[in-house]
């Protein structure tokens, strides 16, 4: 028998429907609560159309230079996901290659 699994995901809205607050839960993400966010990119792969359906998201609070460091990171780990996925060694590593450009250009201190 299949397995289910669910994600939820909250969003407080102001009066004009700009996100004020974000936040998250899954049964297999070792919280105890949901966990609040500033930003979320969420993309889905519709087979049907073979296009992607996304929802970019970020509240008030978000700054640009967290902006900045989010992007950066999310490039990064899409590098990462390439290579699992395609084992493409190749093309994941211009990937990185990129993901270090936009850090330079962006001013990002990769170095936490």
């Amino acid at each position: 028998m299949p397995t289910k699994k669910n994600i939820d995901i909250a969003i407080e809205l102001d009066d004009k429907n700009v996100p004020e607050k974000i936040t998250w839960k899954a049964e297999d993400a070792g919280l105890d609560r949901p966990a609040n966010c500033r930003a979320m990119l969420l993309s889905l792969w519709d087979n049907d159309h073979k296009q992607t359906l996304k929802l970019d998201l970020w509240t008030k609070d978000m700054t640009v230079d967290e902006m900045k460091l989010f992007f950066f990171e999310t490039l990064t780990t899409m590098a990462d996901t390439l290579e699992t996925s395609t084992k493409d060694e190749r093309i994941a590593g211009d990937l990185r290659d990129f993901c270090d450009y936009f850090a330079e250009k962006m001013e990002i201190n990769k170095q936490r």
